[in-house]
Parts: C-alpha cells; sequence; structure tokens
C-alpha cells in the first residue's frame, strides 16, 4: 500500500493531539506564602495543584537537610493548606525547601542562611513523607514551575520547527539538483517546498507566541531565537519574491536556487548556532547558557508523546509538500 506513511501520519497526530490535551499533570506545589520566614511561630499557605491533601498529612521544612516539622496543619480542601511553624534559629541556606507528603517545592521560602545548624532534633522519629498527595493517578506529566499546563505544547510548538525544517531541507536538496540539471521541475517541488514550509514557520511563531505570554508575561521577547526565527521567516519570504521579479524560468530557477542554498546556511545559523553561544542571553531552554528540555523537563513522560507528535506533524507537512507539488504540476501542464 503506497499511502501507508499517510495513515501513519494522521494515527500518531491523532495520537498525540489527544493524549497531549487529556493526559493529566502530576500533583505539585504550586504556590507558596509568605516568601520570608524569620525565627518563631510563623503560619505558611501552601497551594498544590492535582494533590489531594488528607488530614493525615505531613508538613516539614528542610534546610541543607535540617528538617522542622509543623506543629499543627489545617487542611481547607484537596489542594490548599495551612501550616504552622515553630521556626528555630540556625537555618544555615537562604533558601528553605517546603515538603508536602513528598511533594517539595523547592527554595518556597527566605532564610536569613546566618546560622550553623539546627541544635535539636526538630522531626523526631522517621518522617514517611510518601502519602496520597503525592501518588501520580496512572500516567502523567511532569509538573514544573512556571510551564504548568503550558508543557503540553511541547507537542505542538517544537514539532512545527522540525518539520519546517525538514521541509526548507527538501527544498534545498531540490535546489541543488537544479544546479546540476536545470531541471524546472525541481525548481517546482523548490517552491512548493519552501511554501509549505513557511506555512510551519508560522504556526511556530504562533505557538511560541503564546507559549511566550504563558510563561514569559509576553507574546514577544527580544531573545535571540524568537528574533532568529523571525529573520529565518523573513529570508524564505524574500525567497519567493525574488522568484517573482524574474521572469525567465531558467534563469529564476537559477537564480532562486543559489539564493535557497544561503537560506538555508542561515536557517541553520539562526536557529542552532547563534542562540547556544553562552555570550549571547536567551530564554529558551538549552540557548544563552540555559540548561535543555532534556536536563529538567523532557523525561520519559513526556518522549512518550514527544516523538509521536514530531513525527505525526513531519508526515503531515511531507503529504501537504506532495499534495502541493502535484496540484503545482497539473497547472503547468493545463497553461501549456
Amino acid at each position: 500500500m503506497r499511502n501507508w506513511w499517510k495513515f501513519l501520519g494522521i494515527g500518531l497526530l491523532l495520537f498525540a493531539s489527544i493524549a497531549g490535551l487529556r493526559i493529566p499533570l502530576a500533583p505539585a506545589l504550586v504556590h507558596v506564602s509568605p516568601d520570608r520566614i524569620a525565627p518563631g511561630p510563623v503560619d505558611v499557605y501552601v497551594t498544590g495543584y492535582n494533590s489531594s491533601f488528607g488530614n493525615d498529612v505531613k508538613v516539614r521544612l528542610v534546610n541543607e537537610g535540617d528538617a522542622v516539622c509543623a506543629s499543627s496543619v489545617a487542611v481547607l480542601d484537596g489542594t490548599h493548606l495551612t501550616a504552622r511553624f515553630d521556626v528555630p534559629a540556625g537555618f544555615k541556606a537562604n533558601l528553605t525547601d517546603v515538603e508536602v507528603d513528598g511533594l517539595t517545592y523547592r527554595g518556597a521560602l527566605f532564610t536569613e542562611g546566618l546560622g550553623s545548624g539546627i541544635v535539636e532534633e526538630q522531626c523526631p522519629g522517621v518522617l514517611d513523607m510518601q502519602n496520597s498527595s503525592a501518588q501520580e493517578v496512572g500516567f502523567a506529566f511532569p509538573n514544573r514551575s512556571i510551564l504548568y499546563e503550558s508543557i503540553r505544547n511541547l507537542h505542538f510548538h517544537v514539532p512545527m520547527w522540525f518539520t519546517m525544517i525538514v521541509l526548507m531541507g527538501i527544498s534545498v536538496f531540490q535546489s541543488i539538483k537544479v544546479l546540476g540539471s536545470n531541471s524546472l521541475d525541481r525548481d517546482l517541488a523548490a517552491e512548493m517546498a519552501v511554501r509549505i514550509g513557511l506555512v510551519f514557520c508560522v504556526l511556530g511563531l504562533i505557538t511560541g507566541a503564546l507559549w511566550a505570554r504563558a510563561t514569559w508575561g509576553a507574546f514577544w521577547t527580544n531573545d535571540v531565537k524568537l528574533n532568529g526565527a523571525a529573520v529565518t521567516g523573513l529570508i524564505y519570504v524574500a525567497y519567493l519574491v525574488l522568484r517573482g521579479s524574474v521572469q525567465d524560468a531558467h534563469k529564476r530557477a537559477r537564480l532562486a536556487a543559489i539564493y535557497n542554498i544561503f537560506a538555508f546556511v542561515l536557517l541553520v545559523l539562526f536557529l542552532f548556532v547563534v542562540p547556544r553561544l553562552n555570550a549571547i542571553d536567551s530564554l529558551h531552554p538549552g540557548n544563552g547558557g540555559n540548561s535543555g528540555f532534556s536536563d529538567l523537563d523532557l523525561d520519559d513522560r513526556l518522549r512518550v508523546i514527544f516523538y509521536p507528535a514530531v513525527l505525526g506533524w513531519i508526515l503531515l507537512g511531507a503529504w501537504m509538500y506532495d499534495l502541493r507539488v502535484r496540484a503545482a504540476r497539473l497547472e503547468t501542464t493545463m497553461d501549456r
């Protein structure tokens, strides 16, 4: 069956889209107030996400190995509680973690960090921090600070750029063939690949802007990778403008092919080389000295959906490219 890859692409997209939107996030602590504590009695208000705090919930503060258990806990509902602590002097680190039944909010509270450690044991006995609120219900995505539900966009935003790069790679391959054969048919294929690639470029910019608004607070920031992606799109728009400015078909094919090769080199520079320079600031994971998704967020649970999503979108892009080339060839035949 010649079209098996099309059915595979549809199946992968359906699987990745439904699973990417429906799979719940793992339980986590998302907010702790106040953000600063001092020695003495203090009430700490904790907000969870997809958690199920019970009446027997255990809460403690952890500061470089020193633990302080809550003297009392008032559970408001499954995701909210208030814990009272008698904070001792002696915390060694500036930031203190909050733990609730195995869920940890790291660096939740600021402390003086001037002590040498807690003298007396504050949490006697063995503390079981693996209660029901930390248990995940089946398969769940990681719940990361700042990202939260927007982590699902990983399965849509990133595959758009993979698909665009594959299509631009097909285009530059066809352009190289044009220089060797002066084939107008290969020139047509190169043009159609760029046109479909630009569709995914626009989709990548839109999904990226929405993700930036949710995590960075603005649809667009002065980020080197954002600017590089926008410039890359403009470079390929200029490719189409160049084609429209030359009347002779064979001359147009050769000029467009040469331009397309340089455009692909610039794509690699703007999207892969420049953002990874440590001297350049970037908010994107894996760029400007930042840790990549593979270090912090892209765990095995996300990979199960992410890789099928990438393959599914690439196959969809290839299908769109195939249809566009066939339609363009029919138009050319009818014009003759």
